[in-house]
């Protein structure tokens, strides 16, 4: 099939254009600069690279008939962040229907009553992010059930890989949470350090994404992408300290020693994380998709962390 990766070049593209090419799909390579992928690999060279600024196309309300116009069999969006901008692709693919399959986010669910929790549960998004992801989602199934373009959405949790910061054990992007876990200084934790994380390697999501090209079964749906199990910033602490010998130091506190401690940009990202603390089930995707994942929620932190370490972008001391 000739398949066109709007956003080609980012954490998920890098796995997933390569995986086409090795399917023997026609890729065309969207991306928004001349950026080098994450994880460069020889396939590379088999695929038609493309410079598009998707929000400028957007604004100009060409940004659909240019990915029609290259005829695909499927489109890969992995860069979609509005209803509008969704609707815009789906009304320029109307006509030819190629199959859409959309990345979405497991925080299309707010913080949850039931765990691990389903795809078919209610949505309850909180802030702009999920709540977009949200919209577009409806948008997308409703266009598929009214016989338009058919489409699959696929929901990523926290997604970690060589090559780019990750959601570190304190469910934020503090560099300084490695080193003291490494280091074995104190690391303070909210909520008794029982908020939930679920990451996914870059790779198992590429995967569900490969695998969704080829099952019908899956169009009008969705489905969570993610590890087996999700983590405790608890557990996944002691599994970080565990890497360097040593048991983590923890200071389990309030949300207010917490943000005093804690940068305000981290607080946040602490606080956006633990007040969902989802744990999502991968049932649908294991059954539809034959999605399996290869990376624990560990191994990917490992990978991601040793590839932080030697580009000089985290310090163990």
């Amino acid at each position: 099939m000739r398949v066109v990766v709007v956003g080609a070049t980012g954490h998920i593209g890098s796995y997933l254009v390569p995986r086409l090419v090795r399917c023997g799909h026609e890729v065309v390579a969207l991306s928004r600069g001349t950026r080098e992928p994450y994880h460069a690999t020889p396939e590379w060279s088999r695929v038609e690279r493309v410079v598009v600024d998707r929000d400028a196309e957007d604004a100009a309300g060409t940004f659909g008939t240019t990915v029609a116009a290259m005829e695909p069999d499927v489109v890969v969006d992995l860069v979609c962040f509005t209803p509008e901008s969704a609707g815009l692709l789906v009304e320029a693919l109307r006509p030819v229907r190629p199959l859409l399959l959309h990345c979405g986010t497991i925080w299309v669910h707010g913080p949850v009553h039931r765990v691990p929790v389903t795809e078919d549960e209610p949505r309850t998004p909180v802030g702009d992010y999920g709540t977009g992801k949200a919209a577009i989602e409806r948008l997308l199934h409703r266009e598929t059930r009214s016989g338009g373009v058919p489409s699959v959405v696929l929901h990523p949790g926290h997604i970690s890989g060589p090559g780019w910061p990750v959601i570190t054990p304190a469910g934020n992007l503090d560099p300084g949470v490695w080193r003291a876990l490494a280091q074995g200084t104190p690391l303070p934790l909210p909520d008794l350090g029982l908020g939930v994380l679920h990451h996914v390697h870059a790779d198992d999501v590429a995967q569900a994404f490969e695998r969704a090209l080829a099952r019908p079964a899956a169009i009008g749906s969705s489905f969570h992408v993610v590890a087996e199990q999700a983590m405790t910033s608890l557990g996944l602490a002691h599994e970080v300290a565990g890497w360097f010998g040593r048991d983590p130091v923890l200071d389990l506190v309030d949300w207010p020693e917490f943000e005093s401690r804690v940068a305000g940009e981290y607080a946040r990202q602490t606080r956006e994380h633990v007040s969902r603390s989802i744990s999502a089930s991968i049932e649908r995707a294991r059954a539809v998709l034959g999605y399996t994942p290869r990376y624990t929620a560990q191994e990917a932190l490992r990978e991601a962390l040793d590839w932080l370490v030697a580009n000089g972008q985290v310090d163990l001391g």
